[in-house]
C-alpha cells in the first residue's frame, strides 16, 4: 500500500511545526510534538532526553533567530516515518551565536492520531552543501 499524501502531509507539517516554536521558544508545542521516550544525538555525539531538550529550553540561555527545516524527504512504514532533512538555524547561545546548518535523520511515530518525533540525529554540513538524497 502505497503511504497517503495525508500522512506525507502530516509528517512534513509536523516537522515545520517543530522547526517554527524554536522562533518563540514555543515550549507546548516542543512538548506536543516530542514523544516521552525522545532521544537525539547531537553533532558532536552527545544523547540528550526529552526533559534534557526542554531543561535546556527553559534556561533562557537560547534564543533563535531563524530556524527551518528544508529538503525533506519522508519515508512511511505504516505508523513509522522517516525523515531526512536539513535544517537551518541562526542565533545564540548564552554568549555565543550560531549559524548552524546540519544534514538530519528524524523518526516520527503516530500514537493516538498524532505524529510525535522520537529520536533524532544532526551531522553539520558547509554552506554550499547540496541535497543528495536518492530517490
Amino acid at each position: 500500500m502505497a503511504p497517503s499524501n495525508t500522512d506525507l502531509d502530516a509528517v512534513a507539517a509536523a516537522e515545520h511545526a517543530l522547526a517554527a516554536a524554536h522562533l518563540t521558544l514555543d515550549l507546548d508545542v516542543i512538548d506536543r510534538l516530542i514523544h516521552p521516550d525522545y532521544v537525539i544525538v547531537q553533532p558532536g555525539g552527545a544523547i540528550e532526553t526529552k526533559a534534557d531538550v526542554l531543561a535546556s529550553y527553559r534556561s533562557g540561555t537560547r534564543h533563535w533567530e531563524a530556524a527551518r527545516v528544508d529538503e525533506l524527504d519522508i519515508r512511511l512504514y505504516q505508523d513509522t516515518a522517516v525523515v531526512v532533512g536539513r535544517w537551518l538555524a541562526s542565533g545564540r547561545n548564552g554568549p555565543a551565536s550560531f549559524d548552524y546548518r546540519a544534514r538530519f535523520l528524524s523518526v516520527w511515530v503516530r500514537l493516538g492520531g498524532r505524529w510525535q518525533n522520537l529520536a533524532y540525529q544532526a551531522t553539520e554540513i558547509a554552506q554550499d552543501h547540496r541535497r543528495a538524497v536518492p530517490n
